[in-house]
């Protein structure tokens, strides 16, 4: 290596993203330093779902094992009709599943896995972990990159991934495409007991609630002692907002048209927190010389299709294999990785807001036309339909996303 690239990986972020991109760098070889903005490490919010894809990159940054040790495996994805109170459809995510697609289906705390990202990189030797260190901008000069920090210091690296989320000061210099895109949808989060939760509702699921400008989601997690709550409605909120505490008849307002034996579930969450959820459009330049995004400052999507932690842990597999694969030319492995996965995160992004639209919120016909097609279909259709997302390792050549 020349001295310039002998320099630290410097990585804007230190979420789940980046802590994944750290441990894949780390395991080709590179010193890394990552520079979060936050006075200490850790992810705000509860439960996150894992889909096959997801297990493929923990094997192949090395944390499979501790991954699967605090995760809960769910035996159906269940779609509901919130105003019938009915099933619509499901998809098992037994045996069949599992062999179909080399991993599970599972469901995790937030937090607890971000512990296992932070504790893998505590223990790799190569990489430092900065709290307190938010990145503003850069610049560079053809041989290395300097990040300016908002305290005023400046770290110099090899490259500079930018994984510090939706509102990513790095991608406001790179790209400069403005504010994020507000949906109008707002997302309340509630962690509850499981003796709270309706005992004829205690599904090992994954469940879905579809109902018209709204939806409501919930899954068990840690070990079976929560349920993770998620309820969402339009309500044309004009500005972003991120876990803002409200009360809960404010929650219970967007859902008074649904069926009571879902507002039950919504009555027993406590603590709720609000988020406004925000997107970007899709665009081609992630990558500035020996800078580069990634996740949701790259490409930030709706929760839908319940994919932004996955594909943020396939931009981390792909990325470390992009720069082994181009030693000595940090430029073009960013580049490999930006062409590699633009069109399946793309395809992530829109395809997550048109779910929202076409199977989480319709009403009338359009619902009634959903549940037709939807209970039509076996598991194995779904498998068919989900194999291009679930089959993903963040390595495939870019026309999978196509």
């Amino acid at each position: 290596m020349t001295p310039a690239e002998d320099l630290p990986f410097l990585i804007a972020g230190g979420g789940i993203g980046g802590l994944a991109a750290a441990l894949g760098l780390a395991q080709k070889g590179r010193r890394v330093i990552v520079l979060e903005k936050a006075s200490r490490f850790g992810e705000i919010g509860a439960g996150i779902q894992l889909g096959p894809n997801a297990f493929h990159a923990f094997d192949y940054l090395g944390i499979g094992e501790a991954a699967r040790a605090m995760a809960v495996y769910i035996d159906q994805l269940r779609l509901m009709d919130a105003m019938s109170g009915e099933e619509i459809t499901h998809v098992a995510l037994d045996a069949p599943f599992r062999e179909r697609f080399g991993n599970p289906y599972a469901v995790v705390h937030r937090g607890d896995l971000h512990g296992v990202f932070r504790d893998a990189c505590l223990n790799s030797g190569r990489i430092e972990l900065r709290t307190a260190s938010e990145v503003t901008g850069y610049e560079q000069d053809g041989t290395s990159v300097t990040a300016h920090l908002a305290s005023g210091g400046k770290v110099a690296g090899a490259a500079l991934i930018g994984a510090d989320g939706l509102w990513s000061n790095l991608r406001r210099q790179l790209v400069g495409d403005g504010v994020p895109r507000v949906s109008g949808h707002t997302t309340y989060r509630s962690v509850i007991p499981v003796e709270q939760m309706p005992e004829d509702l205690r599904w090992n699921a994954a469940t879905l609630w579809a109902g018209p400008k709204c939806h409501v989601v919930h899954y068990p997690l840690s070990g079976w002692k929560l349920f993770n709550l998620v309820v969402t409605y339009h309500n044309d909120a004009p500005e972003p907002v991120a876990g803002l505490p409200v009360e809960a008849h404010e929650v219970l307002q967007g859902f008074a048209h649904i069926h009571e034996r879902v507002q039950t579930i919504i009555r027993q969450g406590s603590n709720w927190k609000l988020w406004v959820l925000c997107d970007r459009d899709p665009v081609e330049r992630w990558v500035d010389g020996r800078v580069a995004l990634l996740g949701d400052a790259a490409h930030p999507m709706m929760q839908y299709f319940a994919q932004g932690a996955c594909m943020a842990m396939e931009d981390a597999v792909c990325l470390a294999h992009k720069v082994e694969a181009h030693p000595g030319d940090i430029e073009q492995a960013l580049e490999s990785y930006r062409q590699n996965r633009l069109l399946r995160t793309a395809r992530v992004q829109l395809q997550s807001r048109a779910i929202g639209e076409h199977i989480y919120h319709p009403a009338g016909a359009h619902a009634l036309l959903r549940n037709a097609i939807m209970s039509s279909r076996s598991s194995e259709d779904y498998y068919d339909i989900l194999a291009w997302l679930y089959g993903g390792t963040g390595l495939d050549d870019p026309a999978s996303g196509t």
